[in-house]
């Protein structure tokens, strides 16, 4: 178990606002600790969301890279009942959480992936001003429906560049790898949990970018 204290799947105090993190079973655990450690020194507060399957919570734990499953989740933050715009950012964790959020109980043949946690991110990025982060294999979320990636450009982890680029999604590359880091408007791609200390770095500095022009726009009217 994480020595970090979370209650109800939060962390932190909204002092600058909160960023969400989706997540799922066999989550990264280093990312996971790190989100739990360095949002909320920059002021946010780290809410964990999930689609909770009519429970009132859920227990999810990380990957067993040691052998055992080190970190566990409780959330209490159902996907279906939140709007994006009361977060300043959403975040998809890495691992294969994202995958298990995709599932959708029943599927018609042409109809688009009806999953909660997809409807919610097709919401989001609709939603002005908000940043998006997916880091390492999170974007198989968005390969759920390629109206959510196409032409966007990105990094991801090597295993899933064939997903990515089957959505169309632009994955950069740096020589023979992936991009450690892409921006790309309001959406924030990460290559592996290598570089979550940059990632989260830029996502941070992407969203007080974007309460500066807030201010500014505030001002100019």
């Amino acid at each position: 178990m994480t020595s970090t204290p979370l209650k109800n799947g939060r962390i932190g105090n909204a002092i600058k606002g909160k960023i969400g993190v989706l997540i799922e079973e066999h989550f990264d655990q280093t990312e996971y600790r790190k989100f739990n450690d360095y949002f909320p020194q920059q002021g946010y507060e780290v809410e964990y969301i999930s689609h909770l399957w009519g429970n009132p919570q859920l227990t999810f734990g990380s990957n067993p890279d040691n052998g055992e499953v080190e970190d566990h989740v409780i959330v209490t933050t159902e996907v279906n009942n939140i709007n994006p715009a009361d977060y300043k950012g959403i975040i998809c964790i890495g691992a294969y959480a994202m995958d298990r959020l995709r599932y959708q109980v029943a599927v018609k043949k042409g109809q688009k992936n009806q999953a909660p946690a997809v409807a919610f991110l097709r919401k989001s990025i609709k939603t002005e001003g908000l940043k998006l982060g997916a880091i390492c294999h999170s974007l198989w979320l968005f390969c759920a429906d390629s109206d959510l990636i196409k032409n966007c450009k990105v990094t991801c982890a090597h295993n899933i560049i064939c997903d990515v680029e089957n959505a169309g999604g632009d994955v950069i590359y740096e020589g023979d790898a992936t991009a450690d880091l892409v921006i790309d408007g309001n959406l924030v791609t990460a290559k592996h949990p290598g570089v979550v200390d940059k990632f989260m770095e830029a996502f941070v500095q992407e969203i007080e970018k974007q309460e500066e022009k807030k201010k500014l726009n505030l001002i100019r009217y």
